[in-house]
């Protein structure tokens, strides 16, 4: 293992051992006020590099052609409110104060995604199912993406995951694993993206991960598992009750080990897909990404013109008209 990765190491066992300490009994937490979950933020967490593996999603994206793309239109009144609005009319800064976007998704297999088993098992979890321990887990990617630039339809295999761990050693139980192939930045090649071939993991590798490593689920960075006629590792993971992360994006700009993931997806009641957004969490001293030092979040910065919608409804700063 390389000395960056020993050091990653380090650092991830000691914010176990602070995590351990602040579940430990009364007496014991009373000997040890400082160790607890604030201060690992303020030692590990606080310092941390953070990158987005999230696209964001638009009316213009690639989307699997049955099922369409999302309009983005201004919010309109549904009801009369007297002396304020009238049905149907539309929100505006100037005459109300604010504005409110109306999102019209024809399906919940749209832009970088959690996929439940309900997707394709009708006795399979949905989005509403899947459980609060979800939040954060150890992160794993293992690398095909010159594979990939050799061969577009390369699957990732049993031997490309026991490499990494040749490497880096075993692979946690109830990690993430996220197949980097770098498809990613073909995103805007919006009528390329989504046809064959394009790379996908192989359903030995999926069965591996799961049945042999006991992960929490897989992700890659197209918008479908494998291209094979049955998709048949996307039929496998479902069936089986398992989940997976699909339109990831900038695997490139995370470590293969030591990183954590923090997973968030929007949670429609009985949903079969869930919006979601992942966040790698790298050691402080990884080249990419922000620190919460660096970007603190609040205040936000101002835009600099102000919001207009443009020709598809979503809203960017606009320069006045010259």
């Amino acid at each position: 293992m390389s000395k960056r990765f020993s050091k990653i190491a380090a650092g991830i066992m000691m914010m176990a051992i602070l995590v351990a300490i602040t579940f430990t009994p009364v007496k014991a937490q009373d000997d040890n006020q400082n160790a607890d979950l604030w201060q690992v933020y303020e030692t590990t967490f606080k310092s941390a590099k953070y990158v987005d593996l999230t696209h964001a999603f638009s009316p213009t994206i690639a989307v699997w052609p049955g099922f369409g793309n999302a309009t983005f239109r201004a919010t309109t009144a549904g009801a009369d409110l007297p002396g304020y609005i009238n049905e149907g009319e539309t929100y505006t800064y100037a005459d109300h104060g604010f504005i409110a976007t109306a999102y019209e998704l024809p399906t919940d297999q749209y832009g970088t995604q959690l996929d439940p088993p309900g997707h394709w098992n009708e006795y399979g979890a949905t989005i509403s199912d899947l459980p609060a321990t979800y939040a954060i887990r150890p992160l794993v990617v293992v690398d095909v993406h010159e594979q990939v630039a050799a061969d577009p339809g390369y699957h990732a295999t049993v031997a490309d995951i026991e490499a990494w761990e040749a490497e880096h050693g075993r692979i946690p139980e109830g990690s993430v694993v996220m197949i980097r192939s770098d498809w990613h930045k073909r995103w805007s090649e919006v009528e390329r993206f989504n046809q064959k071939p394009f790379p996908g993991v192989s359903l030995p590798a999926l069965q591996f991960l799961h049945l042999e490593r006991n992960i929490l689920f897989h992700g890659h960075e197209p918008l479908d598992t494998d291209t094979t006629p049955t998709l048949e590792g996307e039929y496998w993971l479902l069936h089986n009750n398992y989940a997976q992360a699909e339109g990831v994006a900038n695997l490139d700009q995370v470590p293969e080990a030591g990183a954590l993931v923090a997973i968030g997806f929007a949670k429609p009641e009985g949903g079969t897909g869930g919006y979601a957004r992942y966040i790698a969490i790298c050691p402080p001293d990884w080249p990419n990404g922000v620190s919460v030092v660096e970007v603190p979040g609040a205040p936000l910065p101002v835009q600099p013109y102000p919001l207009r919608r443009d020709e598809n409804g979503v809203l960017r700063p606009t320069p006045p008209e010259s």
